[in-house]
């Protein structure tokens, strides 16, 4: 039995008719297709490929005269008014090895912020939408706030190279259940829907980052950025090698207890 399409907020059904055919694509070709190493050691398959060219394609069919970053494409800033970061698959170590958990990441950019944000999360069948000002939903559910929700599990987020602040800081208890999801913007979306109480990620790339960023907002999911401020980016500006390392967390409390391992994280010693 074919699963009923994950249905957009009203005015953007069409492009929750992209993402479906991407998604579907992408359930597809989970477990088919070998995988080879770029030049930054990260790994890339043909679905990667054909995602990243079907949606920059759908976008500019559907929003024409709007820029696209990509991954996989142009990784330039866009010089429209508005433009698209698109990751589009978010997680190809796991979609590589057989892991059924990786995401699809778009975010629609004015005025240097997210305005819109998607993440599909095609194994689970799961869409998160947030819109600046308005809000973030899961399959059309309104999402609160994490720290007004119960807390069962003290989990954070880490991602292969921030784990590296355990042996910076040695003598210093992690104040967290340590979990690594394999994916970035899950990662930090993670803290949003109230499944970890912090993320820190050490080199996340603007498509990484781009659609997680709206979402947290709009969750009152305070972020501090620990070296570069993503909201800040010239057009024409190449982003191929920025990292944005970045440490998000439920509440300011929690923002606090963590900043230890996030200062630890960018510290040249």
């Amino acid at each position: 039995m074919t699963a009923s399409p994950i249905r957009m907020p009203e005015g953007l059904d069409a492009l929750g008719l992209l993402l479906d055919r991407v998604a579907e694509r992408q359930r597809a070709d989970f477990g088919q297709l070998d995988s080879e190493a770029k030049a930054d050691g990260s790994l890339i398959t043909a679905c990667d490929r054909w995602s990243d060219a079907a949606l920059v394609d759908g976008l500019a069919q559907l929003y024409p005269g709007e820029g696209v970053l990509s991954e996989e494409g142009s990784q330039c800033v866009p010089s429209s008014p508005a433009f698209w970061v698109v990751d589009p698959l978010d997680g190809t170590t796991n979609f590589a090895a057989g892991i059924p958990y990786w995401a699809i990441s778009l975010a629609r950019f004015e005025n240097g912020v997210p305005v819109l944000a998607v993440l599909d999360v095609p194994p689970l069948r799961q869409r998160i939408v947030a819109i600046r000002g308005g809000g973030a939903w899961r399959k059309h559910n309104k999402l609160q706030p994490p720290a007004a929700r119960n807390q069962v599990a003290g989990c954070a987020s880490l991602c292969s190279r921030s784990i590296g602040v355990l042996q910076k800081l040695p003598h210093q208890r992690f104040p967290g259940k340590i979990r690594l999801l394999g994916v970035a913007s899950l990662n930090l979306v993670s803290v949003g829907m109230g499944q970890t109480i912090s993320a820190l990620e050490a080199t996340p790339k603007i498509w990484d980052l781009a659609a997680a960023w709206l979402v947290l907002h709009e969750l009152n999911c305070p972020i501090r950025w620990l070296e570069r401020d993503p909201a800040q980016l010239q057009a024409g500006e190449d982003l191929s090698q920025a990292n944005f390392p970045v440490l998000a967390a439920r509440d300011a409390q929690t923002l606090a207890t963590f900043k230890p391992w996030a200062d630890a994280l960018v510290s040249p010693t």
